[in-house]
């Protein structure tokens, strides 16, 4: 930052310095332009032709410098054929002018026909009234004085310009150092975390600052919400397989007739419990990528096709906004609706209705799954998401696919509720997300 504006703040000195040198230099010349071109209107207006056809001024011209040997202010009327009116201030020097020069226009020229002194030179051919021939009047003045000004103009440019510069770059550095300050603070705040001092970013910073502190206090809120997550499904999992596994091995103890019975049973428990908690772990591993998105339609229509491989006999019907999105992982919503369509399937009547409907407010998208069978009694509604109850015995399954769409549709801050379907009369399972 402080490079960028040290090659900023020069390319901006320079160029405005050299603009406003061009211009001061300009005016300084162009006045002393008008000293000459007065001088020269002077000479101009007091000349006349003498009897003998040379040329002489009416009346002595004003400046004195004229009349000063080497004064560094000259005159000179040249004309061919004639012998040149020379000012004293020349003494035994001549202009080298050019009297055979076309046209009438005023010329204006610097000179170094003087090797020891620089010239600016001013003429302009004139036909003097009384004469045929065409005299040129000149004027010359010695540089030294105009660019003695300009050399003290560049000068106080320079310096003028040198102390801005510096101003400007030690204001730049220090707005810099200063401005940058709150992410120092901010480091040392992640030092002191990673230490294990502290657990959130404390420090007070600027407004510029807040939403980047309040966006790294939200991640380190989350993390530690999967970690203490992690803990529990992993102390949920442990727990759930101590009992097992302390049947299998108290059965295995006492040489029990039926301990392959028993085995078989008690893995098929720990089985369940397995799946239910990996199923939760890859939703949750997913739920902390980045935010994403997948259409309700096309996961519906998915699982559709799929379940009419399996149940042939049942009737899936659909419809709703097939536009609506939730901000849910494609794989994980694949597995909630599949599970919902899947148990109506399973359990209806063979009449399956699946509806999308994005909420009023856009924040939320809802999915209900209707079927025609005997449906939830309410008092059994509450205990059907608990893992490995099932109402229905009579038919495969492991009783834990309600359990798995709500724990997943949960992490990611979504619903499930069971309901009774008026125009089925079976239940009807509402599965709401977050919209996307």
């Amino acid at each position: 930052m402080m490079g960028v504006a040290a090659l900023w703040i020069l390319i901006m000195l320079v160029g405005g310095g050299m603009a406003l040198d061009r211009l001061q230099s300009n005016a300084i010349t162009r006045n002393f332009d008008d000293g000459m071109s007065y001088a020269l209107t002077a000479m101009i207006a007091s000349a006349e032709i003498g009897p003998d056809g040379e040329v002489f001024f009416n009346r002595p011209l004003a400046d004195q410098r004229f009349l000063e040997p080497n004064s560094g202010l000259y005159y000179q009327i040249s004309a061919r054929d004639h012998e040149d009116w020379r000012s004293r201030s020349l003494w035994d020097r001549a202009l080298k002018l050019d009297v055979d020069r076309p046209g009438t226009d005023l010329r204006v020229y610097d000179s170094d026909q003087f090797p020891d002194e620089s010239l600016r030179v001013m003429e302009r051919p004139v036909v003097i009234p009384g004469s045929r021939d065409r005299w040129i009047f000149a004027v010359a003045q010695a540089r030294a004085g105009l660019d003695g000004q300009i050399r003290a103009l560049r000068t106080t440019l320079i310096k003028s310009f040198a102390l801005l510069g510096v101003g400007l770059f030690l204001m730049a550095s220090i707005q810099s150092v200063y401005g940058l300050r709150p992410l120092r603070a901010l480091r040392r705040e992640i030092i002191r975390m990673r230490a294990g001092e502290k657990s959130r970013v404390t420090e007070a910073v600027p407004n510029e600052v807040l939403p980047m502190v309040e966006e790294l206090n939200g991640l380190l809120a989350h993390n530690e919400q999967q970690a203490e997550e992690a803990r529990a499904h992993a102390g949920n999992l442990a727990h759930a397989l101590k009992t097992p596994l302390t049947v299998i091995m108290n059965a295995a103890t006492a040489d029990a007739p039926d301990l392959k019975d028993t085995i078989m049973r008690e893995a098929a428990t720990m089985r369940r419990q397995v799946d239910h908690h990996l199923a939760r772990a890859r939703a949750v591993g997913r739920r902390g990528m980045a935010q994403s998105r997948a259409n309700v339609w096309e996961s519906l229509t998915a699982v559709e096709r799929a379940v009419a491989r399996l149940y042939p006999e049942v009737r899936i019907d659909m419809d709703g906004d097939a536009e609506a999105n939730v901000l849910v992982e494609r794989q994980d919503l694949d597995e909630l609706l599949g599970n919902l369509i899947e148990n109506a399937a399973k359990y209806g009547g063979g009449s399956v209705f699946a509806t999308v409907k994005a909420a009023t407010d856009g924040r939320s998208v809802s999915v209900d799954v209707e079927d025609d069978g005997p449906g939830i009694p309410p008092a059994e509604r509450a205990h059907i998401f608990d893992r490995g109850a099932r109402l229905d015995t009579g038919k495969p399954g492991t009783g834990l696919g309600l359990a798995i769409v709500r724990d997943v549709a949960e992490i990611y801050r979504g619903s499930v509720e069971l309901l009774e379907s008026e125009d089925l009369g079976g239940l009807l399972v509402r599965l709401t997300l977050p919209a996307g």
